[in-house]
């Protein structure tokens, strides 16, 4: 029996990096799409900063706005469908 319970921890545990992993791709999926409205900040700024008029830049600030709401909606759908970690094996043993 503790060969065949060793095997289920193992398997367990292969499951349970498996999903920790999951998690933090789509974390830094979101990172990544979440910080993308500040580079468009920050080229706007430049922008600004060098000459452009906000007219110029409408459709680059309507862009980074579009991305900032679809950014926190994506966010919000990956926590909402993100599982809870599993209580570890030893935890459940004690």
């Amino acid at each position: 029996m503790a060969a065949g319970q060793n095997a289920l921890d193992s398997e367990i545990a292969q499951l349970q990096a498996a999903v920790a992993s999951e998690t933090t791709v789509d974390a830094s999926a979101v990172t990544l799409i979440q910080g993308i409205p500040a580079l468009i900040q920050t080229a706007i700024n430049n922008a600004l900063a060098a000459g452009a008029t906000p007219a110029e830049l409408a459709s680059l600030t309507a862009l980074q706005s579009t991305i900032t709401t679809n950014a926190s909606g994506l966010g919000a759908a990956v926590a909402a469908n993100t599982p809870a970690a599993p209580s570890s094996p030893s935890a459940r043993r004690a």
